[in-house]
């Protein structure tokens, strides 16, 4: 995700006008700056790869103004707020110095100023404090509303995690099984500390492409008392059947427990589903932990706060 649509090799050219210090070796051409800065910008593989760049890059005569963006891009990429809420001082101490002629990421000024508000929202989201949040986010917005889409994830997630603490999973409400047959989480849950629900639709790609990851998932939770129940939340007779289908062309029996949604209390309304797959961890108690997309890291943080050895695993961990 870019917060404009600079894009990276732009912005290496950028410099080559000559944005170099006076102090700068031989070696610190305009062309070795343009690749190192490049390098900068577009490294995501790790916080020990992003250093050696950004150590190359300012070795090279690359700005502060330039490594901070670097960082910036970064996190913002990886989603990790903590780190970019670590940001804020910095961020603010810049904030008056930023020279747009220096930017490698920055169209405008005022793309600039709108991170430097969101970065602070991030700070104020940690803390916990919403005005703070509300504020932040809502200037960042006014500067850049082109933006927005980097914005609103922030905004959605806040309300959805306000909407999950006070909604709780009738474990009895009566759920049909893929064959017609009554059950209920409560029945599948059995004496399972907790049951992650997964929300399938067999009209999604990702749904049907992700059953390797599922096996494997269901695999590891089941050696730690975490039930995996499977909902198909699309309404209607056609989902069903294609659902079938889909479940029975598998070489393998179908991972978990499979029922369709509740037909006048969905509990994917209740839990606010969107889109699928869609993850929804819930204690035996019917208090939901997680409610997000299966690759969100935070399930599995919230995953281990209820049974500490769980981890991840890997494709290759389902046999696939």
């Amino acid at each position: 995700m870019r917060f404009t649509g600079v894009t990276v090799a732009l912005a290496a050219a950028a410099i080559f006008g000559g944005v170099l210090r006076a102090d700068e070796t031989p070696a610190a051409t305009p062309q070795n700056l343009g690749i190192a800065v490049e390098e900068m910008l577009s490294t995501r593989e790790s916080a020990e790869a992003l250093e050696a760049a950004i150590t190359k890059a300012r070795e090279l005569g690359a700005t502060e103004q330039a490594i901070l963006e670097a960082r910036f891009l970064f996190h913002v990429d990886r989603r990790e707020d903590a780190e970019l809420a670590a940001m804020a001082p910095g961020m603010l101490a810049q904030r008056d110095k930023f020279r747009l002629s220096e930017s490698q990421i920055f169209a405008v000024k005022e793309d600039w100023l709108a991170v430097v508000e969101y970065v602070q929202a991030i700070a104020a989201l940690q803390k916990d404090d919403r005005e703070g949040f509300k504020k932040h986010i809502t200037e960042a917005f006014w500067l850049s509303p082109r933006q927005g889409a980097a914005f609103a994830p922030h905004i959605e997630r806040l309300r959805l995690k306000d909407a999950m603490a006070k909604a709780r999973v009738d474990f009895n409400l009566p759920l049909p099984d893929l064959a017609g047959r009554p059950t209920s989480i409560g029945q599948l849950a059995g004496d399972n500390k907790a049951v992650l629900l997964h929300f399938f639709s067999p009209w999604s790609r990702e749904c049907e492409e992700s059953m390797a990851d599922l096996r494997a998932v269901a695999k590891e939770l089941a050696k730690h008392g975490i039930a995996l129940v499977s909902i198909v939340g699309e309404p209607g007779p056609e989902a069903l059947t294609d659902t079938n289908a889909i479940l029975g062309a598998l070489s393998e029996p179908a991972p978990g427990a499979w029922v369709a949604d509740h037909a006048d209390k969905p509990l994917s309304r209740l839990l606010r589903i969107e889109s699928a797959p869609s993850m929804v961890l819930v204690e035996a108690d019917g208090k939901i932990r997680f409610n997000g997309h299966p690759a969100d890291d935070e399930l599995w943080k919230e995953l281990r706060k209820i049974a500490p050895e769980c981890r991840q695993p890997r494709l290759e961990d389902s046999g696939h």
